[in-house]
C-alpha cells in the first residue's frame, strides 16, 4: 500500500498497529534514503498518513518531519528535485518541488504564541514524539518513517479515526494556545472528515474563543474558505456558532439565529442558511454567497399584519457582506462577486409577476459571468418542506432558465453591447472623447436591452434623436 499517491487513485489497504511496516511511494522512499545516508531521520506526517487510513485520495502535497536543521535539509536536497522554496525557513520549513509533488520538510519543532502576538515563536526539538505532540489533532499526529515504512502513532490517531472522534494529542488548551487557528480548523475536520469533536475540545473552544483574535485575518479567511469547500459544511458551521467562535470573526452568522416567522415557527434563518450552503456546489464564491445571502435579515426584520417581513434585506446584506469580506482580506474580485450574488439573489422572485424579454436581458447582463452561480443560489434558497410550493418554484425557475437559453441562442446575451461603439458615436455627432460619449453609449445599450438586436441604420436614427433632445452639439 503506497502512502503517497498521485492524486488519481485510492489506497485500498489499512495500516496496522504502531510499528507495522508499510509500503511507501517511490518518491518518499528516495527522499528517505537521502536523509538516512546523510545521518538524519525523515518521517511522512500529517494529512497523507490520515488519508490513507481513511482510504481517501492522497494528493501531491506531502509533509515530512526531520531531525535535520533547515540548513542541513538544504544540503541533503542539493541536486534533488526541480526547485526549492525558502519562504518558511524561518519556521523550520524547507519546500521543494519534484515533478508533480510539492513537499515541505520541517525540523522537529514546537511552536508557541505569546498571549498578544500573532506570530509563533518556534523552537526546535530532536524527538519525533515531541513534534507530533505539538500537532493539532491526533488524526494528524501519526507518522511513517521513510524509507523503512515504520508506522508510528503515539497519541492514538488510528483509534480516534475508527471512533470518528476529533481530539488533541495534549490537552486542548495546550494545542489551541500553540495556534488558536486550530479551533477553526477543528470545524473544518468535523465537516470534511465526518468526525465529532471530543467534549474537552468543544469546552476548550468555548473557553478560548477570544484567542482567535490574535490570528491574522488572512489565516482566518483561508481556513473559513477551506471549511466552506467541505461537501457539507453544516456540522462545522454549527460548531463555530455553538462555541462562540464565529462571533469573533463573522458575527453576522450567529446573528441569524432568529425565526423567519415566529407565528408559524418556520425554520430559523441560520439553519436555512446552512441548508442553502450545503445545496450549492463547493465553489468558493458561490458558497460564500450562500453563507452571506441573508445576513441583512436581522437588520431589516419587521412585523406586519401580513407576518414578518425583511424588506430590502438583499441590499442591506450586500453592504454588510462587502464590509465583512474586506475585513477578512478577501481579494477585491471575490468581494465584488459575492456582493453581486447577495444583491441579486431575490430578483428572480419577481419573475412570477411577468417579465418581458427586456427584463431577462437586463438580468443576464447584470449577472454577467455569475449567471450560473446566481441561478444555482436561487434554486438552493428554496428550502421549503412544502412539496407543492417546492415544485411550483422549481417549475418557475425551469421556465425562467429556458427563456434565458432561448434568448441567449437568438441574441448572444452574454455579449450584449451598444449597437454603436465610441468611435462611431463621436464621428456621427462630431464629439471629442468625454462624458457625453459615455452617456450616448449608455442610452444605446439601454435601447438594445429593451428592443433586442438593433440594425446600424436604426441605431444611428436613435442616436440622432437622442442628440437632438440632449443638444450635445
Amino acid at each position: 500500500m503506497g502512502l503517497c499517491g498521485t492524486g488519481t487513485s485510492k489506497s485500498t489497504g489499512m495500516l496496522g498497529p504502531m510499528g507495522t511496516v508499510v509500503d511507501i511511494d517511490p518518491l518518499a522512499t528516495e527522499l528517505g534514503e537521502r536523509f538516512r545516508a546523510a545521518g538524519f531521520q525523515l518521517y511522512l506526517v500529517g494529512g497523507a498518513v490520515r488519508d490513507v487510513l481513511l482510504q481517501r485520495v492522497v494528493g501531491d502535497n506531502l509533509d515530512f518531519a526531520t531531525d535535520a536543521e533547515p540548513e542541513q535539509t538544504l544540503m541533503v536536497l542539493r541536486g534533488w528535485g526541480d526547485r526549492r522554496y525558502l519562504q518558511g525557513i524561518r519556521w523550520g520549513t524547507v519546500g521543494a518541488r519534484a515533478g508533480d509533488h510539492l513537499i515541505e520538510i520541517t525540523t522537529f519543532r514546537k511552536e508557541l504564541y505569546r498571549e498578544d502576538d500573532r506570530h509563533p515563536t518556534v523552537t526546535f526539538s530532536d524527538r519525533l514524539e515531541v513534534d507530533l505532540s505539538r500537532r493539532d489533532f491526533t488524526v494528524n499526529a501519526m507518522a511513517v518513517r521513510v524509507p523503512e515504512g515504520e508506522f508510528i502513532d503515539p497519541f492514538g490517531g488510528v483509534r480516534d479515526l475508527a471512533a470518528k472522534v476529533l481530539d488533541t494529542p495534549l490537552e486542548p488548551d495546550v494545542s489551541f494556545s500553540d495556534d488558536p487557528l486550530r479551533m477553526l480548523r477543528a470545524a473544518r475536520f468535523v465537516a470534511s472528515l465526518g468526525l465529532r469533536p471530543a467534549p474537552r475540545v468543544v469546552e476548550a473552544m468555548e473557553r478560548m474563543a477570544d484567542r482567535l483574535l490574535i490570528v491574522s485575518p488572512e489565516r482566518v479567511r483561508d481556513e473559513l474558505s477551506r471549511l466552506l469547500l467541505a461537501p457539507d459544511p453544516t456540522a462545522g458551521l454549527a460548531l463555530i456558532v455553538d462555541t462562540g467562535l464565529a462571533q469573533r470573526f463573522l458575527p453576522e452568522l450567529p446573528a441569524l439565529q432568529l425565526e423567519q416567522d415566529p407565528v408559524q415557527r418556520h425554520k430559523d434563518v441560520l439553519r436555512h442558511t446552512f441548508a442553502v450552503v450545503a445545496r450549492c456546489e463547493p465553489r468558493p464564491v458561490l458558497r460564500l454567497g450562500a453563507l452571506l445571502h441573508d445576513i441583512g435579515k436581522p437588520a431589516t426584520r419587521a412585523f406586519t399584519e401580513d407576518g414578518v417581513q425583511f424588506h430590502h434585506h438583499e441590499v442591506v446584506g450586500a453592504r454588510m457582506a462587502e464590509a465583512r469580506l474586506k475585513a477578512l482580506r478577501y481579494p477585491n474580485e471575490v468581494v465584488a462577486d459575492v456582493v453581486k450574488l447577495v444583491e441579486m439573489h431575490l430578483r428572480f422572485h419577481t419573475y412570477r409577476m411577468g417579465w418581458n424579454d427586456a427584463a431577462l436581458r437586463r438580468y443576464v447582463r447584470d449577472a454577467g459571468d455569475l449567471l450560473d452561480p446566481l441561478n444555482q443560489l436561487v434554486r438552493a434558497d428554496c428550502t421549503t418542506r412544502n412539496p407543492a410550493k417546492a415544485k411550483s418554484l422549481a417549475d418557475l425557475q425551469d421556465d425562467f432558465e429556458m427563456r434565458i437559453a432561448r434568448l441567449a441562442v437568438e441574441e448572444n446575451l452574454q455579449q450584449i453591447k451598444p449597437p454603436l461603439d465610441g468611435n462611431e458615436i463621436m464621428e456621427r455627432l462630431g464629439l471629442p472623447p468625454g462624458r457625453l460619449v459615455g452617456e450616448a453609449r449608455e442610452f444605446l445599450l439601454n435601447e438594445r436591452i429593451e428592443r433586442g438586436p438593433i440594425e446600424k441604420d436604426d441605431a444611428y436614427a436613435l442616436l440622432d434623436a437622442w442628440a437632438k433632445e440632449k443638444g450635445p452639439g
